[in-house]
């Protein structure tokens, strides 16, 4: 694409705006502008900002660090580039171990990842490819290590990428510069670029 779909809105005169950037200034150190662009209807942008208080609450083992490597794995089997950047900067900002982050795609192996973990990881590509791939072995095994209530949890974060995939790969949204940074920090070993969410 040569730009951007829908560019995004501007905050500079928007108290309410400035609101939803002050809360993702915590969370990513920056607003994403997949929110701004959303804000060119705010209900939108504000129904998005509550369901993504509500599904990344913390509750207990369902970690803050787990849910952004669930929306990394959903990000990348739905190949979006722009979300694989902000999931692995916030699972980073949320304390996922440095061997967690340089060995994401060996999950399956890696001993710094746990049964329940690769468990809940294997759900989040199951779910997220086309045509969807989570059968009786895949959820038998997540039955073994997690409650009914903490595999909604997970599914909501899935669900949650599910859309901000579409939105942002069908918008071509511009990737902020952290987000690069993170991109090519942790995911450009692994073959991941920028790809359409950079422009001139």
């Amino acid at each position: 694409m040569k730009q951007p779909l829908v560019f995004p809105a501007s905050e500079q005169h928007d108290n309410a705006l400035q609101e939803l950037v002050n809360f993702y200034n915590e969370t990513l150190g920056f607003c994403p502008n997949s929110v701004k662009t959303m804000y060119h209807r705010p209900s939108i942008a504000y129904a998005f900002i509550e369901l993504n208080k509500a599904v990344m609450e913390n509750k207990g083992r369902v970690t803050s660090s787990l849910k952004r490597l669930i929306g990394y794995i959903s990000s990348h089997a739905a190949g979006c580039n722009y979300c694989q950047a902000h999931t692995i900067r916030a699972a980073e900002r949320y304390g996922t171990s440095e061997n967690q982050l340089s060995n994401i795609w060996e999950y399956q192996t890696h001993p710094s990842f746990t049964d329940a973990e690769r468990a809940a990881l294997d759900f989040a590509l199951a779910s997220s490819v086309i045509p969807n791939a989570v059968n009786d072995q895949i959820a038998s095994k997540l039955r073994e290590f997690w409650t009914e209530g903490e595999i909604v949890e997970m599914l909501g974060v899935i669900a949650l990428f599910g859309y901000l995939n579409r939105w942002n790969d069908s918008m071509g949204t511009e990737m902020e510069t952290g987000a690069i940074e993170s991109g090519e920090k942790l995911l450009s070993r692994n073959g991941w670029s920028v790809g359409k969410h950079r422009y001139q």
